[in-house]
This record gives C-alpha cells, structure tokens and sequence, in this order.
C-alpha cells in the first residue's frame, strides 16, 4: 500500500495518515481541536503534537471551546506544568482567545463549519501533486483566511498554520496521487 512520503512508518503517523489526514471534517468541536493542536505544532513537528494528543484533550477538556473560552489566569499557570502538552505561555494564552474568538465564529455564522469551508465554497479543493515537495506551504486561500481569522482576533494562525489546517480538515486534498487515499478522498485521474 502505497502512502504519503511524510507519514514515514510510526504507527501514530500512519494511523493519523489513513484515517484523518484530509477526510472532510465538519464537527465543530474537532475543529477547535484542529486549529489548537495546528497553533500549538508552531515551530514544532506535528509527531510531536501527535504524541501529546490525549494530553491535550485531558488538559482542554475534550477541546470544549465553551469550557477553553473560560480559562482564567491560574488555570493557564496550571497548564503550564502539564507535561502532557507543550508548555508554552503563549501557545496556551492563544488557545483561550481563540475559544472566545470560536465563540463568536459560531454566534455569527450559526457554526464554526459554516465559517470555515465557506473558503472554499463547501467542497474539498482536489490538488494532483506528484510528490510531497509539490505542496506548498501555503496559498492564496490559506493568506485570506488567515487574514480573517486575525481580523476576528485569533492568534497562532498564520498562513502556513491555516494551509495545515485545510490539509488536516480536508478542505484540500494534498495526498500525493500515487497515495491510496488521494482517490479514497476524491481525487481522479481525469
């Protein structure tokens, strides 16, 4: 079976590869989940993410933005020894601010999902890259949202964060074509 070059053989990662890289998501929560792990991978590997996960979904609870949103300054002081995620200030203030800036996402387009695939019009981009060094690490579309994901106050979300974040969500399909899953996810020889 053939995969992506990036996903290498720990068992993480091709799990990770195979069964969420690139499938269309729409949950909101997982969402929020997504765009706080994509935020804290900054500077970082995304097998270093991966592998503090659960931490993470221990520490923000289960990524409930409601609950995230409401995380005063000892809570934050607290995370900060947790070793299960990155112990970064700013990381962890940013994930507060963007459960608030989330919040009100959700008030105003009914959803989080509404907001998001509206980019790119509600259905996966269908990219046909022949390697892994095609990929960009952002575009054109990954610049305007994170344009408006700043101007809405969220932080953490530059545009090779926000291309990741399309990547991960599947709002782009950028498995190599010779990948299984770029035709499981829609792509096509045609």
């Amino acid at each position: 079976m053939i995969r992506c070059g990036w996903c290498g053989s720990d068992p993480l990662y091709v799990a990770y590869h195979d069964l969420e890289w690139g499938t269309p998501l729409h949950d909101d929560r997982l969402l929020f989940e997504f765009l706080i792990l994509e935020g804290a991978q900054a500077g970082l590997s995304w097998i270093t993410i991966l592998k503090r996960r659960e931490g993470y979904r221990r520490a923000f609870e289960r990524f409930d933005p409601a609950v995230v949103a409401g995380f005063d300054e000892v809570k934050q002081a607290e995370l900060l020894k947790d070793s299960g995620i990155i112990r970064n200030r700013l990381k962890i203030a940013s994930a507060v601010s963007n459960a608030r800036a989330f919040l009100d996402v959700q008030n105003e387009f009914g959803s989080f999902d509404s907001y998001l695939w509206r980019f790119v019009d509600g259905s996966p981009i269908q990219n046909s890259w022949k390697t892994h060094g095609n990929i960009p690490a952002s575009t054109p579309l990954s610049d305007a949202l994170s344009k408006d994901l700043k101007r809405r106050g969220f932080r953490f979300v530059g545009s090779t964060i926000c291309y990741a974040l399309m990547q991960a969500v599947g709002m782009v399909n950028d498995h190599t074509v010779d990948c299984f899953r770029w035709k499981e996810l829609g792509g096509s020889d045609e």
